[in-house]
């Protein structure tokens, strides 16, 4: 069986992860919330029980999460995970390698969202989150975006549209990085799908002659320090 060399299913980012067991200032046990700009997410709820808090355009939403549910929602989802005893999930991530790449903001208040580099202060983890680094740290960032998360909440489809372009502006500097990282994966992946209907399409099946199986046989690290728990995570997907 060879070593991985091909992107997962449409160019797909995995993880576990185990979600954080202590309560924010607003007394709910879970993880940070946060938005991604450009990729849908997915949950495979694996253990325990909880819920996804969810903010859109639409309005406030709580989605219960219970082992074997799967939910998943579109960029622009203000997103917080709520642990009621042990909930674990396998993430599913589109476009793998740009949450990693700053696709993520978190709802900091306003006049953090609006000073970069108060942002990257208020984001920042002791060696970038790596396993065994200080959950202090975590849970500061995370009580830091309740904050602004109630105060989204509060403000309605206005305050919602705010922060929406408070978020663009503040990563709008990284966008030719995130393309390419997409042309590298998930459009490569998928441009890789339109070659084959093309070669299907004329009678080619060559491609089917050169497949391949992969395999990462365990997570590459550990109890890394995510937004909303800790991860296991596995190799990033280029």
């Amino acid at each position: 069986m060879p070593d991985r060399s091909a992107p997962l299913p449409g160019g797909i980012g995995v993880s576990r992860l185990r979600v954080y067991d202590t309560a924010a200032p607003d007394g709910v046990v879970g993880g940070t919330p946060h938005v991604h700009l450009c990729c849908t997410e997915g949950y495979l709820v694996t253990g325990g029980e909880g819920a996804v808090q969810t903010l859109t355009a639409a309005g406030y939403q709580e989605t219960p999460l219970r082992p074997d549910a799967v939910v998943w929602f579109e960029p622009g989802t203000v997103h917080r995970l709520v642990n009621g005893g042990g909930l674990t999930i396998v993430v599913l991530m589109q476009n793998s390698g740009l949450p990693e790449a700053g696709d993520a903001v978190l709802t900091f208040p306003p006049e953090v969202l609006a000073d970069p580099a108060a942002y990257a202060a208020a984001a920042a983890l002791p060696g970038g989150g790596a396993p065994g680094a200080d959950l202090s740290a975590a849970y500061r960032r995370r009580d830091l975006a309740v904050t602004g998360f109630q105060a989204l909440r509060a403000g309605g489809p206005t305050a919602l549209a705010a922060f929406h372009r408070a978020a663009l502006a503040l990563r709008r500097p990284l966008l030719a990085r995130w393309r390419e990282r997409w042309e590298a994966g998930a459009g490569r992946a998928a441009a890789g799908t339109g070659g084959q209907l093309d070669a299907l399409d004329r009678g080619d099946p060559g491609h089917l002659g050169e497949a391949g199986v992969y395999v990462v046989g365990e997570p590459v690290e550990r109890g890394r320090l995510g937004m909303c728990g800790l991860l296991d995570t596995y190799p990033a997907i280029a």
